[in-house]
Formats: structure tokens, sequence, C-alpha cells
């Protein structure tokens, strides 16, 4: 048997966004270095839920680096040769590098500054030389780019530049396997050291699923009623905002579900619970919307043609969420998603339960952006909408325990059933904000 090391795996979460990725794995007992994130809001998100005094989950930040925003390029740049002090030292570099020069529900530029960032990351990667590397991307990370006469695919120029050192695997995977009440797919690179001899680790998650839902007492798939039902305002009404003047906010009684309790566990009252001032106009478009969606059965996709003719709409991207089901995927904007039930868009904190946050993981900044801030900021929606679903992060820093410190391994047949899910996907559309 070899031996088991009691000591925690080490990561850096590099793009780290509101925490996600970071959270899910500190759940998973895994030991947080640092945190590399240069939007001021995302990162005052990061420090209030994971840095701060008394936090259930903390970073151990190093002396060196000062808490605060900072880019991977000036952290390359102005802290080299305390990270070529720790090379070797840390057991997976995490991230997932800005998807919005590679989402097909973008403008899937080639050459967007955004999409050259992947390179810093693995230039982080050759100076920390970390056993493993995790990369979480948009399906689009994986499809070709026209740039004149060539053709770029930033998917295959990273496998050649890990694979000197590395053994990479890859797998387009449908989140919503994990317990996530979200049908939301995404690109997933596992890379370990080519001298740890590590085989098949999505066939390890695949086996590791089961075992991961039962210690949480969930059946995946879970349905967004599930998720935000006890969030309705019918059922709890309304108050003044606490931090928003002019604005309601919904007035929390307690959850009906399990998936509920795990989200509420350790949470007295949910942060985040803002409510849009739609016009009188709009709420009654709203629900005739949803009353005609639910009697087309059009919930979960975009409204018809036919639809958007009758009430003047020109947006695409309005769908009526179906309760019964996991939600599709979320995005940055607010006016994307409408409630099953009521006339409304979702809260910062159903798009949170949609994406595994729990309820004392609260978010700071803006609530939303507009115009040309949206390239400049990141306010709550699209920290919400970017980040990969904790739940997600908890199971794969698991099986990193399992695969990195000799732990058994999970037991049980990969079904066919199972198997075809964790398999890339040949349909669907990502969106990234």
């Amino acid at each position: 048997m070899p031996r088991i090391s009691a000591k925690p795996l080490t990561f850096i979460d590099a793009f780290a966004g509101c925490g996600g990725l970071s959270l899910g794995l500190m759940q998973a007992g895994l030991t947080g270095r640092f945190a590399i994130e240069r939007d001021k809001c995302a990162f005052a998100t990061l420090k209030t839920n994971l840095m701060e005094k008394g936090a259930s989950y903390k970073y151990v930040w190093p002396r060196w680096l000062p808490k605060q925003p900072i880019g991977i390029v000036e952290l390359l740049s102005n802290h080299r040769h305390e990270l070529e002090n720790m090379s070797g030292s840390i057991d997976v570099l995490v991230g997932g590098p800005p998807c919005q020069g590679f989402s097909s529900a973008g403008r899937r530029q080639h050459d967007d500054p955004r999409n050259q960032l992947f390179s810093s990351y693995l230039n982080l990667v050759e100076i920390i030389k970390p056993k493993a590397v995790l990369i979480e991307n948009v399906r689009g990370f994986t499809l070709d780019f026209s740039a004149g006469d060539e053709i770029k695919n930033f998917s295959q120029a990273l496998k050649a530049r890990l694979s000197d050192a590395y053994t990479v695997h890859e797998q387009l995977l449908d989140l919503s396997i994990f317990g996530v009440p979200q049908a939301r797919t995404r690109y997933f690179v596992l890379a370990f050291r080519s001298d740890l001899n590590v085989t098949n680790p999505f066939e390890q998650l695949q086996n590791h699923i089961p075992s991961f839902l039962r210690s949480l007492r969930l059946t995946a798939p879970v349905s967004s009623g599930s998720a935000i039902s006890d969030l309705e305002v019918s059922r709890n009404g309304t108050q003044p905002s606490l931090e928003s003047k002019g604005f309601e906010e919904i007035r929390y009684k307690s959850p009906l579900t399990h998936y509920q309790e795990l989200m509420n566990e350790g949470c007295e009252v949910p942060t985040d619970l803002r409510l849009a001032r739609h016009a009188e106009h709009i709420s009654d478009r709203f629900r005739e919307i949803i009353k005609l969606s639910h009697a087309e059965g059009r919930l979960n996709t975009s409204i018809g043609a036919e639809m958007r003719a009758r009430f003047g709409l020109k947006k695409m991207a309005l769908r009526v969420l179906d309760p019964d089901r996991p939600s599709p995927t979320i995005t940055s904007m607010p006016d994307d998603l409408l409630h099953y039930l009521e006339p409304r868009t979702l809260t910062v904190r159903e798009n949170a339960r949609l994406q595994s946050f729990p309820d004392w993981y609260s978010f700071q900044g803006k609530y939303t952006s507009g115009g040309h801030r949206r390239k400049q900021e990141v306010p709550r929606f699209t920290q919400v909408a970017n980040a990969v679903p904790p739940l997600v992060a908890r199971a794969i820093g698991e099986t990193l325990t399992i695969l990195l410190k000799g732990l058994p391994k999970a037991e049980g047949a990969t079904t066919r059933a199972s198997r075809s899910r964790l398999h890339f996907a040949q349909q669907g559309t990502e969106i990234c904000a």
C-alpha cells in the first residue's frame, strides 16, 4: 500500500473571479495559498468570504503578496523571484482564463487580448511546476479560429505546450451530473506531471460522483424549482433593501427542500436578495410571457419569433425557467432569464443557488454594469455567472486528493449512461458573460 500523507493538498487559483473554484476545493479539504484576480469587485468578494478573520474557509496567504487585486501579467512581472521559490511546492494550479473571446455566444475573436492570458497561465505553470494543472473554460475553447490563412485552436496549443512535462486529459462535462441545478457544459483539462503516472482522471472522477452525491444526500439532476422555490416573493414577502436605497428585497423565511437546506446551512439570512425594479407594464409583459411559455412548452428555451413580434421584443435570449428541470446556463445579463412563476428576473442569490454557492457566500460590488463599463467591471451578476460551481470544484478536489495522495480509488463499474454524459458533448452552445 502506498503511504498516505496527512498533509492537505495545496493550490493556487489563477483567474479566480469571485472564488467558486477556490471555495469548492477548500470544501474538499485542499489548502489555498493565494488567488490571482485583477477586478476589484470580484476580489472584494474573494476577500470577504475567503480571507477575513473567522472565515469558514480561508487562504493561507503568503506575506510577500499584498491582499489586493492583481493580474497574472503583473504577478509574473513583479513577483517572479517569490514564485520561483515556490517551484515544486504547490500540488495543483487551477484557473479558467477569461472565456469571452472563446464563447460562441460572443464574437469569437482569435486576437481578443483576453485570449492571450492563457499563455500567461502556462508561463505560471512552468515556473510553479505543480503536480497537477486544472483548467476550466467554455466549449468554444476547443473550436478552431480562422485568422486569415491560419487556423488557431487554443485547446490544441494548450496541450502542445503542456505535453513536454505533463500528461494531458480533457473532457466536456455537463455540470448537472454533480448536483448543480443547471444544465451547463464546460471544457475541463486535468494535466498531471508525467512522472506521477496518473491515468484516466476523468474516469476516476466519474466513479467518484455517486459517492460524492451520497455524501451530500443529493440526487442528480436537481431542478431549478428545488433550488430556489424557498425564495419566491409570494411565500416570503418583501422588505426595503438593506443595502440599496429605493429597492425591495425578498424577506427570507426558511428552506423547503434538501438542496435548499444544504445551501442554507450555517446562514440565518441570505444576502443578495435585492429585486429588480420592473415598471408595471414590464411586469405585465413578463406575466404574459411566462403564461404563454408554460402553455406552449417553451420553458428553458428562448422565446419564439412569434412571441417576440407580439410583444415588440428584439431580445433573442429571453427564456422562462422550467421549475422541473435544471436551469439553462445562467449569464451575466439579469434579463436573460425569467422566473418560472413570478413576473420578474432572478436575484443574484437565485442565480448563486443555481450555481451551487452557499447562502453565506456574499457578493460584493455593483449589481450590474452597462455600456462601456461592462468591459472594465465585474459586477455581482457577472461574478456569479462566470464562476465554476462550487459543487463541481468540490467533487474534482476530492478526486484530486484520491489521485495525488494515494487514497483508495472509487470503486464501481462505469455504466454506459454515466459514461456517455462524461464524454464530449456533441450539441449545445455555451454562454459566457
